[in-house]
């Protein structure tokens, strides 16, 4: 494709030369026009495209003779009309010298008129064109960098070989507070202003450093940039040395970034794996690091150091009370008191849930410990008040003492942890000192867990079955699943020996799920063998009710087994139902939309069941076997009985009596009209196959 030449002359004869010079030249073509005007008209119209297009100009070559094209000005006019395309005078050798002048004035070559042949003006314009070319390269070239230096998020600045700035970027300009403008050709250590962080004296530039020895380096993280402003900003950096063609060393870059953000951002992040999210308190991770460091300097300094390993009493049941938001405000109170309760130098971490430990160091004897125990005691027995309720809360604390009771941290909370479970058994809100011997007790509580843990697998669980007898009637109107474990080597275990390791463990789901399984699959097997169905009651815990998966757990078993729902009843315990009542409604309900009923046991030994009657969608309660036991004897107890039958009536609720042992507390419940009773003097719990055998006769067991 041709290379398009606009030729500004108005001698029509020098027009024809220069014709005839770039004639032989097939890639050249040309457009003349005799005046200025013309020819800045046809710059305006077209200006330089490209040197591939076929109507683009690649070159201007003008004759400064035209008539209205005299003066310098003119140059300055065609480059304002075209400031890309290049400009070649057209002189006659007497004017040489407004020929150069047009030089200074922009224009990038001349040509002698005398001179112009078909060798030296093709070789003039494409040397012309070929330069601005590469200059258009160039310029793109450092535009492009110029927008990418931009448009990184990193600082950058360069020197010469003798340290002084030769270019900012944006980001740079903004981290130093220096403008490019002002900062050129400053020394480097002006505009960029490096400390060390500690002891605050100026550390020498990295990019003398990176031309100076050859190589890439990079600043101590304890490094400050300090701005023009004085505002000082952590960095990270790498400078390194630039070289010319020849490899010699001609100045140094560096890149950097401010890395404020990410050093907060990481100290927060480690701040908060070591510290407990709700109370602010250590966590088991910095208590670890804290007691390890403890000890060191207890061992060191051949001193006693003290750990106290406390846990709320009875904090479930606050939590359930008052909802776990409630609950999580308890804690935090908790953990204020505590801190009020030790000195600056001792430890206070909370492990999670509703347990604490405090190391206290620099102990002159082991009876210290017990002082702050005593403290701490008193300090939770004060009453906590909650959007104006009163809620009363305790401790009990074990004590670990250093080096009595061991010489490692895991040893000491070991100890002390066996040492707080002996002061709950002896009644809680109190404290005990670690014996050797309460390591028995830990151990079996370690033993059972783990044995639980295997107890499906190895089919070790088992049910047993009592039977709920009609007072009316005298027969068997539904039956109790009641777990066991037949334990390898312990023999048959009630629950009351292993349920509530089973609930602190979480292991009671999986139990739980296996029982009413079984249950179900074996009521369904009765309801094909009877005429009459029986009603299936099957215990739930508070842990299983507040697992997400309950309700769709309780559909699956149902439909897995094919039992019918309507003859399944679940019985509740009151501390769920005074648990967060929006959560609570909503898993009641969900349970009801199967079809199941619902049952309140051991109704009668909580707080708050009867403001909770009417509002949940109870269908029977059992009455407590504390009050059943002395129906007889103790006027108040058989007033409470009567109280609840009624309360059950006019609620329409079925209200079963448990623990009945006597034919004269069935005649005294049958009186106050009590629907239903379980207990010892009707049958006692038994296996499947023998519950099958009493009710083949399908005979009533009799009442009286």
């Amino acid at each position: 494709m041709a290379v398009n030449v606009l030729l500004i002359q108005e001698d029509a004869h020098g027009a024809s030369v220069v014709h005839d010079a770039l004639s032989r030249k097939k890639w050249y073509g040309i457009e003349w026009v005799r005046t200025g005007a013309l020819g800045l008209d046809r710059l305006r119209a077209v200006g330089r495209q490209s040197t591939t297009v076929s109507d683009g100009i690649a070159v201007i070559l003008v004759d400064l003779s035209v008539p209205d094209g005299t003066g310098m000005e003119f140059i300055d006019r065609l480059r304002a009309a075209s400031p890309a395309i290049p400009i070649v005078i057209l002189s006659p050798a007497q004017d040489e010298a407004a020929a150069e002048a047009a030089l200074q004035r922009g224009a990038q070559d001349f040509i002698l008129k005398e001179h112009v042949d078909d060798y030296v003006l093709p070789k003039t314009l494409a040397a012309v064109i070929d330069r601005a070319d590469m200059a258009d390269a160039l310029f793109n070239e450092k535009e492009r960098a110029q927008i990418t230096l931009n448009s990184i998020g990193d600082a950058v600045i360069s020197t010469d070989v003798a340290g002084n700035v030769l270019y900012l970027n944006i980001v740079a300009e903004r981290l130093t507070g220096w403008a490019a403008a002002e900062a050129l050709g400053q020394p480097a250590d002006t505009v960029l202003r490096i400390i060390d962080s500690a002891t605050g004296t100026t550390v020498l530039n990295p990019m003398k450093t990176a031309a100076l020895h050859d190589t890439t380096v990079g600043l101590p993280s304890t490094c400050l940039l300090v701005r023009r402003d004085g505002v000082e900003l952590p960095i990270e950096d790498s400078s390194a040395p630039i070289h010319d063609r020849s490899g010699a060393i001609v100045g140094a870059v560096m890149v950097f970034h401010d890395v404020s953000a990410t050093r907060a951002l990481t100290h927060r992040l480690a701040y908060s794996a070591q510290h407990d999210s709700l109370t602010d308190l250590p966590n088991r991770l910095l208590l670890n690091d804290l007691f390890t460091k403890a000890l060191m300097m207890a061992q060191r300094h051949d001193t006693v150091l003290a750990v106290l390993y406390l846990d709320l009493d009875r904090f479930k049941h606050i939590n359930d009370s008052v909802g776990h938001a409630a609950g999580d405000r308890v804690l935090q109170a908790v953990a204020l008191r505590l801190i009020e309760c030790v000195r600056a130098s001792d430890t206070v971490c909370r492990l999670g849930g509703d347990e604490f430990v405090i190391v206290l160091s620099e102990v002159a004897h082991a009876e210290d410990a017990a002082v702050c125990a005593e403290k701490i005691l008193a300090s939770l027995r004060v009453a906590l008040v909650l959007d104006g309720q009163e809620l009363h809360i305790s401790s009990s604390i074990g004590i670990a003492i250093f080096p009595n009771d061991g010489a490692e941290v895991e040893v000491l909370l070991k100890n002390a942890d066996s040492a707080m479970y002996e002061a709950k058994g002896l009644g809680r809100d109190n404290y005990q000192f670690y014996r050797r011997e309460l390591n028995s007790g830990a151990n079996e509580r370690q033993f059972l867990e783990t044995g639980l843990r295997y107890g499906i697998e190895r089919k070790e669980f088992e049910l047993h079955y009592q039977p709920i007898m009609d007072l009316a009637t005298g027969g068997c109107s539904g039956v109790e699943a009641l777990l066991r474990w037949q334990h390898a080597t312990r023999g048959l275990l009630l629950p009351s020996e292993f349920i509530g390791i089973a609930e602190e463990s979480r292991l009671i789901v999986p139990i739980g799920r296996w029982v009413l399984r079984e249950a179900c699959r074996q009521a369904k097997a009765w309801q094909q063998a009877r005429a009459t169905p029986l009603r299936l009651c099957v215990n739930v815990s508070a842990v299983e009710l507040r697992s997400k998966e309950f309700v769709a757990g309780v559909a699956e078993i149902l439909a897995e087994t094919g039992f019918d729902p309507r003859f399944l009843e679940l019985e509740l315990t009151e501390t769920f139902l005074m648990q967060e009542s929006k959560s609570t409604d909503i898993v009641l309900q969900a349970l009801k939309q199967l079809g199941v009923t619902l049952a309140l046991d051991d109704f009668g030994t909580g707080y708050s069941s009867l403001s909770y009657m009417r509002r949940f969608p109870v269908d029977t309660l059992k009455v407590d076997r504390s009050f059943v036991r002395d129906l007889i004897t103790d006027a108040a107890d058989a007033g409470v009985v009567s109280a609840v039958i009624q309360m059950g009536k006019s609620l329409q609720m079925r209200v079963v009596a448990e623990g009945v042992e006597t034919k004269e507390q069935v005649v005294c419940l049958r009186k106050m009209a009590c629907a239903e009773a379980q207990g010892y003097y009707f049958s006692r719990p038994m296996n499947a196959a023998d519950f099958s055998r009493l009710m083949r006769p399908r005979q009533a067991v009799s009442a009286v």
